[in-house]
């Protein structure tokens, strides 16, 4: 049986690949749970200091939520779709964007539904001159329910975001760049290069500072401002003492270019 995440390692960086290429990707239950479940090796592996998320193919990053699996579970009832698909997705997504160490979305296709919303959830996105995106949740007569109605709007505007979120219709990578839902819009064959480049730009700073601002800058966006300083303040109070601030400071003394730790 085919594994539903791949998982490849090198130079410090984890490349996680979505597998269903035979269904553009597309998030069944087994899948999400495989991805949760290689988050969690990853996170425990000091070895590992960057994440790429990409899907296998030429088509499709994912488009979007198996739907033969969700009409399954919504047919059982209210209280099973919300727990096997609502929560489920709603973890996953959560679980990306508090992610400790950076998660950097490779889009080589097609990013529908839950696909944009990964997209969204993600630290960082590089996207291929052949992506797409929607929010085609709506002609299924439902709402996004992996995040995509409240992370969207903070991404790139309410007014902004309910017109995707409202008409369905797709959008391109260039679009998507202009909005601000990815960093970057690659010729298709530089995509995976770019993300590492990329990965490469962070892991040369210590992981500590990289994941303290993560935390900051995640949590701060959903409080008010007063209450965003003051994470930013325990953040910079965790660095006290430890060695990524050590070096960087005795960096800035020598003037030269601090190294991780």
């Amino acid at each position: 049986m085919t594994e539903p995440i791949l998982l490849h390692v090198s130079d410090h960086v984890a490349l996680l690949t979505l597998n269903r290429p035979e269904r553009l990707n597309a998030l069944n239950y087994a899948l999400i749970d495989a991805l949760m479940a290689a988050l969690d090796r990853i996170e425990t592996d000091t070895g590992i200091r960057a994440v790429i998320l990409t899907g296998a193919g030429e088509r499709a990053f994912s488009a979007g939520a198996d739907i033969d699996e969700f009409r399954a579970s919504v047919g059982e009832g209210r209280a099973t779709a919300l727990r096997d698909f609502v929560r489920r997705g709603q973890a996953m997504t959560a679980r990306l964007e508090a992610f400790q160490k950076p998660v950097i979305a490779a889009v080589n296709g097609l990013a529908f539904g839950g696909g944009c919303e990964i997209t969204e959830a993600v630290h960082l996105a590089v996207a291929s001159d052949r992506a797409s995106f929607a929010k085609p949740e709506i002609r299924l007569g439902m709402p996004p329910t992996f995040g995509g109605t409240q992370r969207l709007p903070r991404l790139i505007g309410r007014k902004r975001g309910l017109e995707w979120l409202l008409t369905g219709d797709p959008f391109t990578p260039q679009h998507a760049l202009d909005i601000g839902l990815i960093n970057a819009v690659v010729p298709h064959h530089e995509l995976l290069p770019a993300a590492r480049a990329l990965a490469r730009r962070i892991i040369r700073h210590g992981p500590d500072a990289v994941a303290s601002i993560i935390t900051a800058t995640t949590r701060g966006l959903n409080t008010t401002i007063g209450e965003g300083l003051q994470i930013e303040a325990e953040q910079f109070a965790r660095l006290v003492g430890g060695r990524d601030l050590e070096h960087g400071l005795a960096a800035w003394r020598n003037r030269r270019s601090p190294q991780p730790a």
